[in-house]
Order: C-alpha cells, then structure tokens, then sequence
C-alpha cells in the first residue's frame, strides 16, 4: 500500500511511501479479528487499575456493639448493632476489596491485535505519514500550527515519532487531546482511540518491520 508523504505544513511533497501490507493492509474478515482487539485492550486497561478500591465491612466500621432494638416486634428488620448494613453508616455487604486487575496476553496475539489496529485506521484514512521534523523549541503554538495545517486542531492526534523528541513531547503534553508514542511501543488501545495518527517517515519504517 503506498500513502503521499505531506509536509508540516499539510502541503503533498509528491513523494508516496510504502505501507507494509502486513501490518496495514491485513483482511479484517479472517479469524476473530473483534475479539482479538477486546482480549489485547482489556488486557491493556487492566494493567493500568491500581485496584486499591475498599469498603469498610461490618466487621470494620467502629460503632457500638450495643443491641439498639428488641430481637422481635420491632416491625422492621433485626438491627444486633450499629454496625448493621441495614442502617445508614452501618458496614457495606460484599465491598469491594484491594485485588489485582493485571493479566497476561501471549506476544504473538498482542502483535496481532496492533496490526489489526492498524489496519482498521488505515482503511478509515486516519493515517496520515509526515516528513521526519522536529520543533526548534518546546513551544505549544508549534503543534497548535501543524494541527491546524492538517485540520486536526479539534481532533484527538497521537504522533508517532521512531524515538522520544523532547522538543515535540514538551510542546504536546499540555494539550489534552494530543499525544506522543514512539512506535515500537504502540499498542492496539492507543491507535485506536485517536482521531488521526501522524506518522513520520522513519517511524513507518519501524512499524513496517514490527
């Protein structure tokens, strides 16, 4: 699959690049390719919880242990204490506890979800490949400027870089709806929940080979 070459200014250089059909140009209709991107990006969302949700239980919540009301004819529910779940304040049934939420996903499908990714911007033409540039100073309007130039101020863009341009990272990371990733570590949840990915030359190459 060939794609134009655009410069930082969004103008078509006339070059064209190759696009490994491999990892672009894959048949989305073969094998389970849906529950391959759901398996790799819970996965991914997992690893990234604390889990240190918790609830006071009955057990925990510091309350008299006086018997408040009569066993029987009360006409209501029998309350032994304050610590009661039944009562306000009282201890939560079945809270939630600390646990860890990381799970394991084998090298070869997590690869595969990546290129399924892939694949699915490249055929929604959300993948748009840049001149390899770099920013002469960590400046915010410089990447408000080339957002512009491609009609993306509005949108979600991640940029995808062959390795970490501390001027282009400094001048994304106030943005909210920007991100920088090089791209031998992109995953199946971070190309997909983006509006556009730019790519820079060298970057394609990288992924070309993954």
């Amino acid at each position: 699959m060939e794609v134009a070459v655009f410069n930082i200014k969004g103008e078509d250089t006339g070059r064209k690049i190759n696009l490994n059909d491999e990892v672009f140009g894959r048949d989305l209709s073969e094998g389970n390719a849906e529950h391959t991107l759901f398996l790799d990006i819970k996965q991914y969302l997992g690893n990234q919880r604390q889990g240190t949700h918790k609830s006071k239980e009955r057990s925990e919540v510091s309350y008299s242990t006086r018997k408040i009301g009569r066993q029987k004819g009360g006409g209501g529910a029998r309350r032994g204490d304050l610590n009661s779940p039944v009562l306000y304040h009282g201890g939560r049934v079945f809270g939630p506890r600390p646990r860890d939420y990381r799970s394991k996903l084998n090298k070869k499908m997590k690869q595969l979800a990546r290129r399924i990714a892939l694949t699915a911007r490249a055929n929604d033409n959300k993948i748009i490949v840049v001149e390899n540039f770099t920013f002469e100073a960590p400046r915010t309007k410089s990447y408000i400027e080339l957002a512009k130039n491609f009609k993306l101020a509005d949108k979600k863009v991640l940029l995808v870089f062959p390795q970490p341009d501390e001027n282009v990272l400094l001048s994304v990371r106030n943005v909210p709806n920007a991100l920088m990733a090089q791209a031998i570590d992109l995953n199946a949840y971070t190309v997909l929940n983006n509006d556009a990915i730019l790519l820079t030359e060298d970057s394609v190459a990288i992924i070309n080979e993954l």
